[in-house]
């Protein structure tokens, strides 16, 4: 199953691989060469295809718990000072995206969307810490009944050029659910209150739309 951000992208690709195939085949007599770029083009094909991969994911509501918005691994976990919305101090939790990993942003709670803010901005490596300032970036807030806001933004790395974001200003939202996409390679970071339970360490790997990442 392919995330509907891919569809564009994979239908070009097929064709650009199924014509470059095709040309190899007919124009390039060297036999060893014939296999290289013909395996070349079937393993770019194959990451194209991997990227945009969006893997069912069965998320047991819980308004008592964050889930993790993204696949990949916890870079941060430290309090700070919030400054574009809380104007207040936080527990900030990023978690990394690669390339290899899904690049689906999915809700890390339910409730009613407050914020929605886009910022353009530069591209530094996603685990740069000025990224989350800096880099091009979307800024979403969600008013939940348990833990009150919850703000989670997503950040574009070195190779991501575009961030795309489904939430919309008094959105009702529901927890593991599609609301966005990455592509090539990113970050997201979570700010929570500071009452909050942290229920993951720095490096371990997290799986979207499944894994608490923090209770109240």
């Amino acid at each position: 199953m392919f995330h509907k951000e891919g569809y564009k992208i994979i239908l070009i690709s097929t064709i650009i691989i199924g014509v470059g195939i095709i040309l190899i085949e007919n124009f390039v007599s060297i036999n060893w060469l014939n296999k290289l770029l013909a395996v070349s083009l079937l393993l770019f094909y194959i990451i194209i295809l991997q990227f945009f991969r969006n893997p069912k994911r069965n998320t047991t509501l819980n308004d008592s718990a964050i889930i993790a918005p993204v696949d990949g691994k916890v870079v941060v976990i430290e309090e700070v000072f919030e400054k574009e919305y809380f104007n207040d101090q936080r527990i900030q939790v990023s978690i990394f995206m690669s390339p290899l990993n899904v690049h689906v942003t999915r809700y890390p709670v339910s409730g009613l969307v407050k914020f929605s803010k886009y910022h353009p901005g530069k591209f530094l490596v996603a685990w740069h810490p000025k990224s989350s300032e800096e880099n091009e970036r979307t800024t979403v807030v969600i008013e939940n009944k348990t833990y009150g806001d919850v703000l989670y933004r997503q950040i574009a790395g070195a190779l991501a050029k575009r961030i795309v974001n489904y939430a919309k200003p008094n959105m009702q939202v529901i927890q593991g659910e599609d609301a966005g996409f990455i592509k090539f390679g990113s970050r997201v970071d979570l700010f929570l209150p500071l009452n909050t339970k942290i229920k993951v360490n720095l490096n371990d790997k997290v799986k979207g739309g499944i894994q608490t990442i923090a209770e109240i």
